[in-house]
């Protein structure tokens, strides 16, 4: 299994802390957000290589991240050209390009390169590997209104997804995607496809809604923390609670 973390964004909305740095290398509570992404990837099994996607402003400073990191033999850093917000590739774009550059042909798990969470990768995995589709991870946020920020997800009793809005402006679940998905080898088809027919190619919800009517994806619900870095608020609240957690 091949493992991409998505960090080809430029982070404006935290900005000025993102003018020059990426937000994936940012710290919280003392580590980087792509340290402890890693983290949660070494106990699965099955993988052997990470590849993260970047762009050309943030490459170096990938470069010179994995060069200092105990896994540096199994991870690549792929530079998507992008150089600003205006001109970048989007997150579906970014999976498609290292599919293809990299010829992968083997089953992938996608972790988008802003995420904090605890949720048990052993379990999501077991639950991913035992469907016969793409599987989604999920949290319910519990409120309505917040919902407006996510891509929202209902499920049926089988877990399977009947709906994926991305940010809806009447949402009808509190479950969000929070970034994490399994893709099968046998699906990764469908992300050509995807690519060639679409313009939308920045969220991958945009992707996952258009899959659960092609074909069969499922929500893996966590009771876990989850911290969606999207703004310095919310940044700031990650911060202070894995500081104040590993004191």
């Amino acid at each position: 299994m091949k493992v991409i973390i998505l960090a080809a964004g430029y982070a404006v909305r935290l900005q000025p802390l993102t003018l020059n740095m990426p937000k994936s290398l940012l710290r919280v509570g003392g580590r980087t957000i792509i340290d402890r992404i890693l983290d949660t990837v070494i106990g699965i099994k099955g993988w052997d290589r990470v590849y993260v996607v970047t762009n050309d402003k943030f490459f170096d400073k990938f470069d010179s991240w994995v060069e200092t990191n105990p896994l540096k033999d199994k991870i690549e850093i792929i530079n998507d050209g992008s150089t600003t917000n205006d001109n970048r590739l989007g997150a579906i774009k970014d999976m498609e390009l290292v599919i293809t550059s990299k010829m992968i042909d083997d089953d992938i798990l996608v972790i988008a390169g802003d995420n904090l969470f605890e949720l048990n990768m052993a379990d999501f995995m077991e639950f991913a590997r035992s469907k016969d589709g793409v599987s989604v991870a999920l949290y319910d946020i519990g409120n309505l209104e917040l919902s407006k920020n996510y891509g929202v997800v209902r499920v049926n009793e089988d877990r399977k997804v009947i709906e994926f809005e991305e940010k809806p402006q009447a949402p009808k679940s509190t479950l969000a995607s929070t970034g994490i998905y399994y893709f099968p080898k046998n699906k990764l088809p469908f992300i050509e496809k995807y690519v060639k027919m679409h313009s939308k190619l920045d969220a991958p919800g945009y992707y996952i809604g258009w899959l659960s009517k092609e074909d069969k994806v499922y929500g893996f619900r966590f009771l876990e923390d989850w911290y969606d870095i999207g703004s310095i608020e919310s940044y700031n609240k990650a911060d202070h609670n894995y500081t104040e957690k590993e004191k």
